[in-house]
């Protein structure tokens, strides 16, 4: 059995321990009061607008736009793939799902490139092997939607120079305060396998709603979706950054009440290891003092 002193050092170093994981709690129950409100403003737009780009997308057959250029079947495809991850850890498993996502999936490190935002995925990336690509950690402390535009440029750009064939997005969805969703989508290009998949969405949707007419465009089509699909890519980066924020702060509290309770409980037991200890220290004394007495007499 550990010593009395040795249990009291553990048991003041937990009571320590605790009271961060409580005050990290407070801290992060206060900003997801602020990140859950401005996630629930942003979801609306940010589902309408995925859902009615690829609507046109579908109903527009393949269309020339930012970033969409006939490849041939020589040589693999190259991709590029925005990872939203955090600054900090302390969130349970929040930042090594979103890895997960990437070293688990279909993306060779050869062929693909990370664009990080948030210091965990960049260094969990980069120790696996994978090529990082700028380092846009600061844009999650507080995701304005110029991040967003600054981040979609830089994609944009690798993609109209043939550095990268396809973008993904690698973010969480804040589903609840408990509940956070690693989800991996594809930004751009739509091919022929991905226009099929939303037709067969669309004729589900139309054979509800009825008949839709065939998209038409004034500009022309190539000229309209060049102001569109940039305006696209920006709102899906900003609304999974904002998600992303939300999501990370419910992780961290949940982890940290997680961590509190476990304190509490780790606390309660030396408690009564100690009290043992002491119980035997006094029994061994009295046994001393008595086992002296009858020699004496």
């Amino acid at each position: 059995m550990a010593s009395m002193r040795d249990i009291k050092r553990r048991k003041e170093s937990i009571q320590s321990t605790s009271q961060i994981t409580k005050a990290m709690k407070l801290v992060s129950t206060v900003k997801l009061q602020k990140a859950k409100g401005r996630a629930e403003e942003t979801k609306p737009y940010f589902n309408k607008m995925y859902e009615t780009v690829s609507g046109m997308l579908a109903r527009s057959g393949p269309a020339g736009y930012p970033g969409k250029k006939d490849k041939s079947d020589d040589g693999p495809v190259k991709k590029g793939v925005i990872v939203i991850s955090s600054n900090r850890g302390l969130a349970g498993g929040y930042n090594s799902n979103i890895v997960k996502l990437i070293t688990q999936g279909d993306f060779d490190p050869e062929n693909t490139i990370i664009y990080p935002v948030g210091r965990k995925g960049l260094e969990s990336l980069a120790r696996q092997g994978y090529t990082c690509v700028g380092d846009f950690s600061e844009v999650i402390n507080n995701p304005l939607f110029g991040d967003a535009v600054s981040i979609g440029k830089t994609v944009t750009g690798a993609l109209e120079n043939g550095e990268i064939d396809e973008v993904y997005l690698a973010y969480t969805v804040f589903k609840n305060t408990v509940t956070q969703i690693p989800t991996l989508i594809k930004i751009l290009p739509f091919g022929e396998e991905d226009i099929a998949a939303m037709e067969e969405d669309a004729a589900k949707t139309d054979e509800k709603q009825g008949p839709v007419a065939l998209m038409n465009y004034e500009p022309e089509e190539e000229e309209t979706l060049g102001y569109i699909i940039p305006l696209y890519m920006n709102s899906l980066i900003f609304g999974a950054l904002v998600e992303a924020v939300a999501s990370e702060n419910g992780a961290r509290m949940q982890a940290m009440d997680s961590a509190t309770s476990n304190a509490e409980e780790m606390i309660d037991t030396l408690g009564l290891q100690y009290n043992r200890a002491r119980q035997a220290a006094i029994t061994q004394e009295l046994t001393e003092i008595v086992a002296g007495a009858s020699a004496i007499s």
